[in-house]
């Protein structure tokens, strides 16, 4: 994976169940508006990570749809 985050590779959120998933969306758009506020008050030193949380957005929100039409299965609960 060239860009984004490297704990958010598409096999890692595999893993997660939809709770989690929603977590990590939220944590990701929080980090998207910070990162915009910088940006926007001249504060921002890496303008790349701008277009990585977005991309990690759009990959869970990727997973999210497939999950919802049946393409891609949640990971089972194991106890």
């Amino acid at each position: 994976m060239a860009f984004g985050t490297k704990d958010l590779a598409p096999s890692e959120l595999d893993g997660f169940d939809d709770e989690k998933l929603v977590a990590e969306l939220e944590k990701a758009k929080k980090e998207l508006f910070n990162l915009r506020f910088q940006s926007a008050t001249g504060q921002l030193e890496s303008h790349g990570r701008l277009k990585a949380v977005r991309r990690d957005i759009a990959r869970i929100y990727t997973i999210l749809r497939e999950r919802e039409l049946g393409i891609r299965t949640a990971p089972s609960v194991s106890e």
